[in-house]
């Protein structure tokens, strides 16, 4: 049973910064591809940026340039840095594991709010 567990997330001012991370733990696999997600209030849940097993990144475009997924297989952690934030982000964000790279997001963290006040 792989954990994932997220710290980050808060307050903050349009056009700030901040760092979500998430941290696995139990049998993880150091190569799972990962992914981060994020639902705002009344939408659905979306993929907004992955990392491949080959540390390969995608993005969607309203994230783009603006967010960076990245990975630390040492720590066995994986972050989203984002900058350049605006009141549209502001959204409960999740991080996410493919196990098998089809896709399929199996295990999930619990979830952190980011605000950006405009």
């Amino acid at each position: 049973q792989v954990q994932l567990v997220q710290s980050g997330g808060g307050l903050v001012q349009a056009g700030g910064s901040l760092r979500l991370s998430c941290a696995a733990s139990g049998r993880a696999s150091r190569n799972y591809a990962m992914a981060w997600f994020r639902q705002a209030s009344g939408k659905e849940r979306e993929i907004i940026a992955s990392i491949a097993w080959n540390d390969v990144t995608s993005y969607i475009p309203s994230v783009k340039g603006r967010f960076t997924i990245s990975r630390d297989g040492a720590k066995n952690t994986m972050a989203l840095q984002m900058n350049r934030l605006q009141p549209e982000d502001t959204a409960v964000y999740y991080c996410a594991a493919d196990p098998r790279g089809a896709g399929q997001y199996a295990f999930w963290g619990q979830g952190t709010l980011v605000t950006v006040s405009s």
